[in-house]
């Protein structure tokens, strides 16, 4: 409406209880139609969510053209697993991006105040595995703020099992979580052009594995 709010639309892609009754173990498809049937197909606030029965990369390939982030596939017949990652349902980005596990900076360079770059990880099992140094996206306000909290958590060693073999790393206690964009995961499970997006003090560090990478598109 010209001069007035924009509409908003509210879109629906699941359905996990109905009428007192747990869907949770029931298959993804039924609750799609249990829920495609409960919401209608009128043009109110509230709609359902369409599913795409495709090939992901022909899906993600339009995802890319309009700008969107990516999409989640989803295994025929999987059910709702809450606070489980089974591997039913795979994120898939059209760039990489995920927390990770801060465990050291490297000193810095160049003009650069307090430090040049920060290595990350993620947990596999118990284990803290390194998977790259991210030294791109940091503001001098930014810079400022994580030395400080750096500081706070200096370590007498790496708390990687497979730490870099790189010179004058300070070693941090695991316990900070940051967002990281990157463009691929190289084949030997580093990243490739990251860039910091900022802290996540809503996830724990114990939390943070290594999530799917985005689906190769075809040119």
């Amino acid at each position: 409406m010209k001069g007035g709010r924009p509409p908003i639309v509210y879109y629906v892609f699941d359905l996990l209880h109905h009428d007192g009754r747990s869907l949770l173990r029931t298959p993804i498809e039924v609750r799609q139609m249990a829920l495609e049937v409960l919401v209608g197909k009128k043009s109110d606030p509230v709609r359902f969510s369409p599913v795409f029965e495709m090939k992901p990369e022909a899906l993600l390939e339009a995802v890319r053209k309009e700008g969107l982030e990516g999409i989640i596939a989803k295994h025929p017949e999987s059910i709702y697993e809450p606070d489980r990652r089974s591997g039913a349902w795979l994120k898939c980005k059209v760039h990489g991006e995920q927390e990770f596990v801060i465990g050291g900076f490297t000193p810095p360079k160049n003009s650069r105040p307090y430090f040049g770059a920060i290595l990350v990880g993620y947990y596999r099992g118990k284990d803290l595995v390194f998977s790259g140094k991210v030294g791109s996206g940091f503001d001098h306000a930014a810079l400022e703020s994580l030395y400080a909290e750096f500081m706070q958590r200096k370590a007498p060693g790496a708390p990687f099992v497979n730490p870099p073999r790189e010179k004058g790393v300070t070693w941090i206690k695991p316990e900070l979580v940051g967002q990281v964009r990157f463009a691929e995961w190289t084949h030997d499970g580093v990243l490739r052009q990251p860039v910091f997006l900022g802290l996540r003090k809503d996830k724990p560090a114990k939390e943070v594995v290594r999530e799917a990478a985005p689906v190769a598109v075809k040119k």
